[in-house]
């Protein structure tokens, strides 16, 4: 049982835990085709190793935590593609397995024991609407109720509560209906831990629209939960969203934003440009308003987390 959020320790010796960056992009920067309702989570069936590969890319890079390719891995997800119950099951266990793998791979080696605790394994629980693939998971437009939404949850819950990571995240969540029903579900596991991410709209408010403070103070009566904040959001409204979620919660603050550039859905292109040493940068900026889980979603690569790294792992913290 652990007794300790598990994140802390982290933070203790470095200042900060260091996430890992974004798993699709960077997939579809090694070839794959993610063109698909099941987006990343095919490559669970097609292409495993390419997937485990991406992980210990991160590890490599200094991440303190890779996340599991579970993000879009749902059981009726797989049922519509025509597996079966159990082989939907199977492969939302090998999305973390994956994740282990690659964990113990990297700490394996001796010399990426120095000055380092041993890096995490997040299980990854996307929202309903990456079910749906329709874009819902970034305005929390559904057609369930929180009651619905914890039933959609809860078996893949079930699988990834038992799959051997070291904690859930809750993330990129639309919607204040769906943070209470994953809640309700944390709150009746025991001896696991869960961080809680939203997308958001601006710098005040989520997708749904709900003030993230709001989610914030929700979410801080719950014991289990490891962390609040924000991810698959563009940086220019971390600052204020950090201020936001600190005004609420005494709990570790996350962040793992996109890169920065921006998506054209006519022309299914990113847009603009981004740079890891000023994504690095940020990344301290952040730290000083609070956050101490740090990392990156949509368009980050391992060159962004190594920038991260650089400016938390190579001397303790020290707020310059």
């Amino acid at each position: 049982m652990i007794e300790e959020n598990p994140l802390l320790p982290f933070i203790r010796q470095q200042g900060a835990i260091v996430l890992d960056g974004g798993l699709a992009t960077e997939l579809e920067r090694h070839g794959c085709d993610l063109r698909d309702d099941l987006w990343s989570a095919r490559l669970l069936v097609d292409a495993p190793d390419i997937i485990k590969r991406v992980h210990s890319d991160y590890y490599w890079a200094g991440a303190d935590c890779c996340t599991s390719a579970s993000y879009q891995a749902t059981i009726p997800g797989f049922m519509r593609r025509g597996m079966t119950e159990q082989a939907a099951r199977d492969l939302i266990r090998l999305s973390v397995r994956l994740v282990i793998e690659a964990r113990d791979e990297f700490w394996a080696d001796e010399k990426n024991r120095v000055g380092r605790l041993r890096p995490m394994v997040a299980a990854s629980v996307g929202p309903y609407g990456a079910f749906l693939a329709d874009g819902s998971e970034y305005t929390g437009d559904y057609d369930l109720d929180e009651s619905g939404l914890t039933e959609f949850h809860r078996e893949r819950w079930a699988i990834l509560t038992a799959a051997g990571a070291d904690i859930l995240a809750c993330e990129t969540i639309p919607s204040f209906a769906e943070a209470r029903a994953l809640a309700g579900l944390l709150a009746a596991t025991s001896d696991t831990w869960a961080w809680f991410s939203f997308s958001c709209r601006n710098g005040e408010h989520i997708s749904d629209g709900t003030p993230l403070a709001e989610c914030a103070r929700f979410l801080n009566g719950n014991d289990r939960v490891a962390a609040i904040g924000i991810n698959c959001t563009p940086p220019r409204f971390i600052p204020d969203l950090i201020r936001a979620v600190s005004a609420a919660t005494s709990k570790p603050i996350i962040v793992y934003p996109n890169s920065g550039e921006t998506y054209d859905p006519v022309t299914r292109r990113w847009l603009g440009e981004s740079v890891p040493a000023e994504f690095g940068t940020f990344s301290r900026e952040w730290r000083k308003l609070g956050a101490g889980a740090i990392g990156g979603c949509c368009r980050t690569t391992p060159d962004h987390i190594r920038q991260i790294s650089d400016r938390f792992r190579k001397r303790r913290w020290a707020g310059d």
